[in-house]
């Protein structure tokens, strides 16, 4: 089972949304469902205010309490659907492709070739509008609600600072990452197939290049000698061109 991760509730600081472009895009899925414009402004205050507790990310929700003033202590949670494991699958295999990408992410960066390929592959790894479900104890009956909103701002804090949340609430952590296996499809005259670990993949030493075949002689070929030429010309120029393509392949093997 995946564990799931506690964070620190935020002091008072402004509202804003999240600066890094997944996180405002995070923020989109919200604000485009969003029927009151209202509660986005309240919301963001809210954030800001310090009044929002610890935050629990888990796979397909995030969570906290709120100390509302008018309210009392609300619990608040946003839920995002989980990848299941075909989905998981395709997003390894994008991460198996291009190496930068898991080193992007590890380094506290999304790449947008990454999310692009994902999408290529039939999985969105951001919410779309409507892929955010709210609930709080609160008596608001909007979706979302004031303190769902903020918790949502706060989360798009949380993934300007580590873009493996998203990871997290769509079902998988980073170590799961790092240790899962990823299937190499074999040659088609290869019956064996083994699901290799990521990490290995990275640490397989890279083997050498092909040496390059020593060049072979050849029987010079008699070509007919165009009007005008000396008798042979041609032939004599096609095996000069030759020995001297033997001579700079010769040069230039290791």
């Amino acid at each position: 089972m995946t564990p799931a991760r506690g964070f620190p509730a935020f002091g008072a600081r402004p509202g804003r949304r999240g600066r890094s472009w997944w996180a405002r895009a995070f923020v989109a899925a919200l604000e485009d469902a969003a029927l009151d414009a209202g509660v986005l402004r309240r919301g963001r205050r809210f954030a800001g205010s310090g009044r929002l507790g610890p935050v629990t990310i888990a796979p397909g929700r995030v969570s906290a309490v709120a100390d509302d003033p008018d309210d009392g202590l609300v619990e608040t949670i946003v839920r995002i659907a989980e990848l299941d494991d075909a989905d998981w699958d395709r997003v390894l295999g994008r991460l198996a492709a291009e190496a930068g990408h898991l080193a992007a992410l590890l380094d506290g960066e999304i790449p947008r070739a990454f999310v692009t390929a994902a999408d290529a592959a039939g999985v969105a790894l951001l919410p779309g509008v409507g892929d955010l479900e709210s609930e709080c104890d609160c008596p608001d009956v909007g979706d979302p609600c004031t303190h769902s909103a903020a918790l949502c701002y706060q989360t798009s804090w949380l993934l300007d600072a580590d873009p493996l949340v998203l990871l997290l609430l769509r079902g998988r952590s980073a170590d799961e990452l790092l240790g899962a296996p990823v299937t190499v499809d074999p040659p088609a005259d290869d019956p064996l197939e083994r699901p290799v670990p990521a990490a290995e993949a990275r640490a397989a030493p890279v083997p050498p290049l092909p040496v390059t075949p020593a060049p072979r002689p050849t029987t010079p070929i008699a070509l007919p000698d165009p009007p005008g030429m000396p008798p042979d010309a041609l032939t004599r120029l096609a095996a000069r061109a030759a020995g001297l393509a033997a001579a700079l392949l010769a040069a230039v093997d290791p």
